[in-house]
């Protein structure tokens, strides 16, 4: 079911009164199994090879197990879940019969609302009609497609265990699965990739017709493979300028086809907005359960280890205390309930507001000026203006009235206590880091 617009145009005031009541009613749910490595992924993920999934693999059986024990042990703060993801890694190695008995447990633990969006990140090749008409009987709503590139050469550059024939074949079962609602993801700046190469794949993931499209700029990791091989800005990389045009062409390709650019990297059909994502760009709570996963619960972040063994540990070391996801602020230490975890911290005011503005900026809409005012005083938001001005004279940067117009403001004008902080598209999100990295700076000196 597609979410509603009433939940789609959402407010940034209701993300942080959601924020500071502390109620997640989203879950992450990380399955870090792949058939490979793809020479990118710098994502916490355990290679088991083409030949093992979940019928066959004792390692993916012992890890449901684990997570399930995980979800068992978190503390319900009292909210049904309304968006539930599984993320990895590639899930669709589960079998039906795991995924839903991690979906039995999450709903036993939390319950999911009828209503609820429950998605799969899948990869072509990796599921069949059989197995995703079971996903779809436990719950499954909605399917991430990871595409990546529609030319069989750059498939192979990015170490993708898929081929182009494999994307078409996977579509066809998504539909014949009667899954209405799905995506593509796509990647542009892969070495060797042209213009022509990424227009071309703009154009065959259009003919397919998806309702969501993700066109993700690559970005060469350290630790990952192209890492290694690669220097960020460097041929066989896309120069600078061509991955911009390449981001510009996605943004007049994917709108004139009709698709709504409604975050930076994403695009959507009308009411197909991916309502999982906008809780992040949001900065409302979410538990995050499995290996190496990050929740953000009662105003704290934790992530979970990222190697198995320690992840297994970890999950033994909170066995009883009936709250993994939630610290206990009274009583026992952070350190005795969290022995492994590799991060896990009180989210102070400052941050709260330097990552409303860093999640908030990412969506068309921006965030809401009279929520900024509300939760963080009007001085600190003059100070927000005062950093942004450079970047709206340039036209980066927008104020938007609250009946959607364009603010006409005169220099030296004060920033509305009403309307919408938002960047421009496309000009404002290519240089968003630029803008963030000052803003962010400008913001920390007085802290």
């Amino acid at each position: 079911m597609p979410p509603t617009k009433d939940y789609l145009t959402v407010e940034l005031k209701k993300s942080v009164q959601a924020t500071n009541s502390g109620i997640p009613s989203s879950a992450y749910l990380h399955i870090p199994f792949c058939r490979r490595r793809c020479y990118y992924c710098d994502f916490p993920v355990f290679v088991v090879g083409d030949r093992k999934n979940g019928e066959n693999s004792g390692t993916i059986v012992q890890y449901v197990a684990v997570l399930c024990q995980e979800i068992e042990e978190t503390k319900n703060l009292g909210a049904s879940l309304k968006t539930v993801f599984f993320g990895g890694g590639t899930p669709s190695l589960l079998s039906v019969s795991q995924l839903s008995n991690i979906l039995e447990t999450l709903d036993g633990k939390f319950g999911i609302a009828a209503e609820a969006e429950i998605s799969i990140e899948i990869d072509p090749g990796t599921f069949t009609l059989e197995q995703l008409r079971g996903y779809a009987a436990a719950g499954v709503n909605r399917v991430s497609l990871g595409v990546q590139a529609f030319q069989d050469e750059l498939l192979q550059v990015c170490g993708r265990s898929h081929s182009v024939a494999d994307i078409f074949e996977a579509v066809e079962i998504v539909r014949s699965a009667g899954i209405v609602n799905f995506s593509l993801d796509l990647i542009s700046g892969l070495p060797h990739q042209t213009l022509e190469n990424w227009e071309a794949s703009l154009k065959s993931a259009v003919e397919i017709s998806p309702t969501h499209l993700s066109s993700y700029d690559l970005i060469v990791e350290q630790g990952t493979a192209f890492g290694r091989y690669f220097e960020a800005g460097a041929q066989p990389l896309p120069a600078d300028e061509t991955a911009a045009g390449m981001y510009r062409l996605a943004r007049e390709i994917l709108t004139g086809a009709g698709y709504e650019h409604y975050e930076i990297s994403n695009y959507a059909r009308s009411g197909y907005q991916c309502r999982h994502n906008r809780v992040y760009w949001e900065n409302r709570p979410y538990y995050g359960l499995g290996m190496g996963a990050a929740s953000y619960v009662e105003g704290r972040r934790l992530t979970r280890p990222r190697k198995t063994q320690e992840y297994y540990q970890w999950v033994r070391s909170i066995s009883g205390l009936n709250s993994p996801a939630t610290p206990q602020i009274g009583g026992e230490t952070q350190q005795d309930i969290y022995p492994a975890t590799e991060q896990n911290f009180q989210v102070s005011e400052n941050d709260i507001l330097l990552e409303t503005l860093m999640l908030g900026l990412r969506l068309a809409e921006g965030v809401s000026l009279s929520a900024l005012t509300e939760k963080f005083s009007q001085p600190t938001v003059d100070k927000i203006w005062r950093c942004l001005q450079p970047y709206w004279r340039q036209g980066w940067v927008e104020i938007m009235t609250e009946d959607g117009a364009m603010a006409t403001l005169g220099e030296g004008a004060e920033l509305p206590l009403a309307g919408n902080l938002r960047l421009s598209d496309p000009e404002g999100f290519l240089f968003s880091n630029t803008i963030l990295a000052d803003l962010f700076s400008k913001l920390g000196e007085d802290n």
